[in-house]
């Protein structure tokens, strides 16, 4: 449980201090020209959806096969996993806040 936060040891993203953007999250994090400080929005995302050769884009593939078992006709479904592209990054329709925001925004 809590995978969703970032792997980077000893570097805050947004404190400031630190070279915090040597560890790949440039991609999901907006940085403010001419500053060390990234914002706290996340504008895009690693997309969960595939493309198979048919240039179909679904989360997962399957195909029927009918497989013979005593004389009766079965029909099964295999899962593909092979030939699949990763559809990469989308941008997201509205900013989300940063997992590692270290602010508490609101506090009832």
């Amino acid at each position: 449980m809590g995978g969703s936060g970032s792997k980077v040891k000893g570097a805050w993203p947004f404190s400031g201090s630190g070279d915090a953007g040597t560890d790949g999250n440039e991609q999901s994090l907006a940085r403010l020209k001419g500053s060390r400080n990234a914002t706290p929005f996340v504008f895009t995302r690693r997309s969960s959806l595939y493309y198979d050769e048919d240039g179909d884009l679904a989360h997962e593939f399957y195909e029927e096969t009918v497989v013979t078992k005593n004389g009766r006709k079965r029909s099964k479904l295999k899962r593909i996993q092979k030939n699949l592209i990763p559809q990469g990054m989308v941008k997201l329709d509205h900013p989300c806040i940063h997992v590692d925001f270290p602010i508490v925004l609101c506090e009832e």
